[in-house]
């Protein structure tokens, strides 16, 4: 059985990132984790394993990443730095590496000021001359007046497009109906949603839909939850960076039941959840140790059959928002 996203070789088709012109694997590895943020994630991400990692993502079939400013308060971007330094002070020819502009992470600053220094001290830690995608990260610590206001956040970093240092502009948040009205606005070409759109939430699909009819690339990020569905509710019982209430719980372990009925490891499942949806060009995996790179992708090579698919969406919560 072959899935749609590797071709007959057994290679990642790539896809049009909407209307930028790049192409991005299915897969986008996230590079969150490699900012070592044990507040968020639970555990510690040494430097020499994060250099590994994205020494490894650089030589792998997965041609996307994914950072933040936010992410370990610039610590993913300096680790990443370090190796395109290595690479020749540029990102490989081919890969596709996003970053996000981000408010102030100690004054909470949301201004066009913060969007400029944000994006400036990003293109310092990478090492580099421009972005080729850059998200508006996190609105819902704003308002969307003060996003779209003259002067403010967007216009910034539009006046930044002009001026060669970023080539593309993304969304990346929260809550739907606000991602929906920043897709509404035409100015953005990506828009990112996590932990929405899993086995277990499927809050987002109004705006999947929404972006889709659009032209506007979705790229889905967080299939695992923040890991119940990778590592299990038993061993990780937490979803989207916090505990999970009881109800998820039992639907996390309802649905570990019925993969193993069918010999189907349950990330597999939550992974290939999204990617299976041809509205979503990319789904962004958190990584952490080299290792993964391979694991995530002989996960998305696991045959499922469609009868796994009518249980696991039988037993699939209402929808709510996070």
């Amino acid at each position: 059985m072959t899935n749609p996203w590797f071709d007959e070789a057994g290679r990642l088709v790539k896809r049009p990132l909407g209307k930028t012109g790049l192409m991005v694997t299915p897969i986008c590895i996230g590079c969150a984790p490699l900012g070592n943020m044990p507040e968020t994630f639970a555990y510690e991400v040494a430097e020499e394993q994060a250099l590994a990692t994205v020494r490894a993502a650089f030589n792998s079939p997965i041609n996307f990443l994914d950072t933040a400013y936010s992410y370990g308060d610039g610590e993913s971007e300096r680790r990443i730095g370090l190796v395109l330094k290595e690479l020749g002070g540029r990102v490989p020819e081919g890969y596709v590496l996003a970053t996000k502009a981000d408010r102030n992470l100690q004054t909470g600053e949301f201004s066009g000021a913060q969007m400029r220094r944000s994006v400036e001290r990003s293109l310092r830690l990478l090492g580099l001359e421009k972005l080729q995608l850059v998200h508006l990260h996190d609105p819902e610590h704003t308002t969307f007046d003060n996003v779209m206001s003259p002067g403010g956040p967007l216009e910034v970093l539009q006046q930044m497009q002009r001026e060669g240092l970023i080539e593309h502009l993304g969304v990346a948040g929260g809550p739907i109906d606000m991602e929906i009205q920043y897709v509404a606005t035409g100015a953005f070409s990506v828009v990112i949603t996590h932990n929405r759109y899993t086995l277990l939430n499927r809050i987002a699909e109004p705006l999947i839909a929404f972006a889709h009819a659009r032209g506007v690339a979705v790229l889905n990020a967080a299939p695992y939850g923040s890991g119940i569905l990778a590592k299990g509710p038993s061993a990780y019982p937490r979803y989207a960076y916090s505990q999970a209430d009881a109800d998820l719980v039992e639907r996390a372990r309802q649905m570990e039941a019925a993969c193993a009925y069918y010999g189907v490891p349950l990330a597999a499942a939550a992974l290939q959840f999204s990617l299976r949806d041809p509205r979503i060009t990319s789904t962004i995996i958190g990584v952490s140790k080299p290792e993964r790179i391979q694991q995530t992708l002989a996960l998305a090579a696991v045959p499922i059959p469609d009868a796994l698919w009518e249980e696991l969406d039988a037993l699939a919560p209402p929808p709510r928002e996070l």
